[in-house]
């Protein structure tokens, strides 16, 4: 039956659900801080309410489900969090499900090793560990307030207007080589699927790792979308020859692969995008 979800944070993955649940018949309630980002939220069918919100107890209690994609702001602090606690703890007990979006860098470097949802929490960077104290306060707020929480350890999210297409068609991309070096991603529209699936299926404290079936080297994935654009593959770059940004650089810093069998095998989640070679077929498909 639809229901009623709260959306802290209503950005890009939330909105890919979001536009699920509408069609659906749910009331979706997102929050933003920009007032510009709340007429795009309307425009979707969605209702905004521009954060921090005036009456956040009137908005939990009127909710039957929770997603948080806010996450921790550059000094690690939870502000989602600090904003909107005292209103759970006291009405979040009606809560049917709540999803916090987490990220794969919780368990930091492994070598290229892989890791599933039982992988110790190590973090090698101050995202990860700003992630680490985050999972940890929601989970307690979630006992405290006693609703059932869901952890999802998102991978690199890719989807409609962040695919590596624009820079390749403007001569702008390059491949990165650091030799070993893989990432694990995921298609927005995938990570929607696992959220629904979730919701149709809670088990409070679940944990899920949400990426694809095939943890890649980001130059692999420059030189398919050359090859489906059908232009010349860029030149490889050594990464420590590679003028990057600090944050680009980190990510460098961690190399895992990531396991998605619990998602498969206890949501009975079938990925529309098990690699990111179908994911940048859709892509330029809908582009065209």
């Amino acid at each position: 039956m639809p229901g009623t979800l709260l959306s802290l944070g209503h950005g890009y993955t939330a909105r890919a659900l979001s536009r699920r649940l509408v069609a659906q018949g749910w009331r979706v309630i997102g929050t933003t801080r920009d007032e510009g980002k709340a007429a795009q939220i309307r425009a979707e069918g969605a209702e905004a309410v521009v954060f921090p919100p005036e009456d956040a107890a009137a908005l939990v209690r009127g909710a039957t489900h929770l997603l948080v994609s806010a996450g921790p702001d550059r000094h690690g602090a939870d502000p989602a969090r600090a904003a909107m606690e005292d209103a759970i703890r006291a009405e979040g007990g009606g809560l049917q499900w709540a999803g916090y979006l987490s990220t794969t860098a919780v368990y930091g470097d492994l070598d290229g090793g892989w890791v599933d949802e039982n992988g110790a929490l190590n973090p090698g960077t101050s995202r990860g560990k700003a992630r680490v104290a985050a999972e940890e306060g929601w989970s307690a707020l979630a006992a405290a307030a006693g609703f059932p929480l869901h952890i999802f350890r998102l991978a690199g999210i890719y989807g409609p207007g962040r695919g590596p297409f624009a820079k390749v068609r403007e001569g702008k991309a390059r491949r990165i080589v650091k030799p070993g070096q893989v990432f694990s991603r995921i298609h927005v529209e995938d990570i929607a699927t696992i959220l629904q699936a979730s919701m149709a299926r809670p088990r409070a404290g679940a944990v899920y790792n949400v990426c694809d079936d095939l943890p890649a080297p980001p130059e692999d994935v420059i030189e398919e979308a050359a090859r489906l654009l059908g232009l010349p593959i860029p030149p490889a770059v050594d990464f420590d020859e590679a003028e990057m940004t600090p944050m680009a650089r980190s990510f460098y810093a961690e190399c895992k692969r990531t396991s998605n069998a619990l998602l498969r095998d206890e949501l009975g989640v079938a990925l529309a995008y098990p690699t990111y070679r179908e994911g940048l077929r859709a892509l330029l498909a809908e582009e065209g």
